[in-house]
């Protein structure tokens, strides 16, 4: 009976020490945009607000990451004046109505691993619109403990409601359309 119990406390224990939550450096991590249209890109980033990723032993369980959505900025357009106005109409109700939803969210569902790289599915939210995506982020685990992973999502805008400018919505367009699908490059820092 004896023998029973340490095998149990044993097995808890070892469990514990495996599962771990490790928290987003929110100021080593980076969240870059590029959206297309028929005449050429534009690009800029967006800041991480919080986030968590829970791991146990090398498998992903869950996780949470919220962007700050007002924190948008246009990084290729160096005139100040029309710089401001392409944020400006990013944030607008055209775009990605920031003053009503100011933030966006990842929630991460399921992760599998192979070497170093892990395809994470989970449940994007912008704009009040959640739809289920799946991508891959390699990661790298540094000296110090700190686990940084890199990759890229690529978005629907349209199933978030931002419609402007899409060819599926709207005629005629030409040269003035805007493709649907935008990128995301990510590194994000744990520790």
């Amino acid at each position: 009976m004896k023998k029973t119990a340490l095998f149990i406390s044993f097995v808890f224990a070892a469990v514990a020490v495996s599962a771990q939550t490790l928290s987003l450096d929110a100021s080593n991590s980076t969240l870059g945009w590029v959206g297309k249209k028929v005449t050429g890109q534009h690009n800029g980033y967006l800041k991480f607000e919080s986030g968590k990723l829970e791991l146990e032993g090398e498998n992903i369980k869950g996780g949470n990451f919220v962007v700050d959505m007002t924190s948008l900025t246009v990084e290729d357009i160096k005139d100040e004046k029309t710089n401001g106005m392409l944020v400006g109409h990013l944030k607008s109700d055209d775009f990605f109505s920031v003053e009503t939803y100011p933030k966006a969210n990842l929630v991460v569902e399921k992760a599998t691993k192979s070497g170093e790289t892990y395809t994470i599915t989970g449940k994007l939210t912008i704009k009040g619109a959640t739809h289920p995506i799946t991508f891959d982020a390699v990661r790298e685990k540094k000296s110090d403990g700190t686990q940084v992973f890199t990759g890229n999502v690529v978005v629907d805008r349209t199933l978030y409601n931002v419609k402007y400018g899409s060819g599926k919505f709207f005629a005629s367009l030409g040269d003035n359309m805007i493709y649907d699908e935008f990128t995301l490059d990510f590194k994000i820092v744990l520790k």
